[in-house]
């Protein structure tokens, strides 16, 4: 249970569910309250009607008991200034929410009492004199009838008891004073609307609460369809590690498709990555293989005849196997994410101490600086010095009888250029020449070649340190012949926004 309802199509039918039926919910109540409105409107509409029916009749003249109060739906009542009740509606046995209890009509002269229950002493028609207080009066304006207003209540006519909206008018009449008439519209009909809306809500809201429901888990299921695929491949891709198969792409252009695509991408980078860290281990092997197996070599000979023990020999293979290991080790902390030191050092002068220190090199270096600003560079300095390093390496075993460096700022990167005069890097193997264990010169000895990691590791070096290099044939403007290799380090001047 708790797996279902954890699951994004369960979830996703849930929140549907729950904010159709807030909505549902919301629309109902205002349809059944803008029905209620409407015809309890239309109600008052129809009691105002016939009160000012009745007060417009009284106004001209009519006598009470010539009114017009025989309408078995619509209870009426007419109170005089002192609270009299002087005409009701026929048969008219209770009523409540007018003001006036009272169903009989009442003797000039009577006590009012608004609580009682209205068994006055006179009777519908007492109007023995209204015949001659219509005979005296004059008819007056209906202007002077005023504004209605309204309220709800209940009456009983005839047995028949309903719910009704009332509404009150007042009238001045001449000789009689201000008289206030009661009218009411029965609420039955607007009562059996609402409640036949509010039945056929009740039954239509769940079935169509229903419908979005399972819809939305249909079209859910549909849609995350892909998602499933893409999750039971990466399964059987962890199972099998098996990085060559891909998850399928929906024929889609949504979310979906990218997620795929994305993570196709992400396997492959994932096996170009192992391939490549394997390649790594063999070959680091490989290279660890022939310096181990000479120094061994040397030393089984030196125990067996310790005169023919070879301690240059040995000394050399040590020295190579060391710095090997110091190489491997560089790269796998490079490949391993390893953050640069945001010291902040000069290049130019990094560039002259390491070229000073190389006074035994085969070819003298020569160094120059652009222009009298400092160089300043963030970073790592040893890493960096290993770079100039390796760098110099390359070009003193290539080099026929010159290397120069160049030091200079472009803008906000600082420029290092490396050149030598020998034969250059052809411009199909420019980005090969930069990957691991890779020696262009595959006739070179071992010895005067080293390892292949040199350049491998001033690129990832550089790289890590927000730059790159670069390699070129070196141009005619170079301190060296044409035709040599131009190496160029580009790293961001420290401080400078980009």
């Amino acid at each position: 249970m708790k797996r279902v309802l954890g699951s994004v199509r369960a979830r996703a039918t849930l929140a549907a569910s729950v904010v159709v039926a807030v909505a549902l919910a919301a629309a109902g109540a205002a349809v059944l309250l803008s029905l209620w409105t409407n015809l309890s409107e239309q109600a008052g509409t129809e009691a105002e009607r016939a009160a000012r029916t009745v007060a417009t009749d009284i106004a001209a003249g009519e006598s009470y008991g010539h009114l017009s109060l025989d309408d078995d739906d619509q209870p009426v009542q007419v109170v005089d200034g002192t609270g009299r009740l002087v005409a009701v509606t026929e048969d008219l046995e209770r009523i409540s929410g007018t003001g006036v209890d009272r169903v009989q009509p009442q003797a000039p002269g009577a006590v009012t009492d608004d609580s009682g229950d209205g068994d006055g002493d006179g009777d519908d028609n007492s109007d023995r004199d209204g015949d001659d207080e219509a005979d005296d009066g004059d008819s007056l304006d209906v202007d002077e009838i005023g504004d209605a207003s309204f309220s709800d209540g209940s009456a009983t006519i005839d047995g028949d008891t309903a719910d009704y909206r009332f509404a009150t008018v007042p009238v001045e009449v001449q000789d009689k004073g201000t008289l206030t008439v009661h009218a009411g519209a029965p609420l039955t009909a607007e009562q059996e609307a609402v409640s036949t809306a509010l039945t056929v809500m009740l039954i239509g809201f769940p079935l169509l609460l229903a419908v979005v429901a399972l819809v939305t888990w249909l079209v859910t299921r549909r849609a995350l369809r892909p998602v499933e695929d893409i999750r039971g491949e990466m399964a059987a891709i962890t199972a099998s590690e098996d990085l060559t198969r891909r998850v399928p792409v929906p024929h889609t252009h949504d979310e979906v498709a990218r997620l795929a695509r994305t993570t196709n991408e992400t396997l492959a980078a994932l096996e170009q990555s192992v391939e490549r860290q394997r390649r790594f281990v063999a070959d680091a092997s490989h290279e660890l293989r022939s310096p181990i197996a000479s120094l061994r070599t040397q030393l089984e000979v030196g125990a067996a005849h310790p005169e023919l023990l070879d301690v240059g020999g040995a000394v050399e293979d040590t020295v190579r196997l060391q710095r090997l290991a110091a190489d491997l080790l560089l790269l796998a902390r490079l490949d391993a994410g390893e953050r640069p030191a945001d010291a902040r050092f000069d290049l130019a002068a990094l560039v002259v101490e390491e070229a000073g220190q190389r006074a035994g090199d085969r070819v003298a270096v020569s160094v120059t600086v652009s222009g009298t600003d400092t160089v300043e560079v963030s970073g790592s300095r040893g890493q960096l010095a290993r770079v100039l390093g390796n760098l110099l390496d390359n070009a003193q075993r290539h080099t026929r009888s010159s290397v120069a460096v160049t030091v200079r700022r472009v803008g906000e990167w600082a420029l290092l250029e490396v050149a030598d005069d020998g034969a250059g890097v052809p411009a199909t193997e420019r980005e090969r020449v930069f990957e691991r264990f890779v020696r262009l010169d595959e006739a070179r000895a071992r010895d005067d070649g080293g390892a292949g990691l040199g350049l491998a590791i001033a690129r990832d070096v550089a790289v890590r340190h927000g730059g790159s290099l670069t390699v070129r044939e070196a141009p005619a403007a170079a301190p060296v012949a044409t035709g040599g290799a131009l190496f160029e380090l580009r790293l961001p001047v420290a401080g400078a926004v980009r």
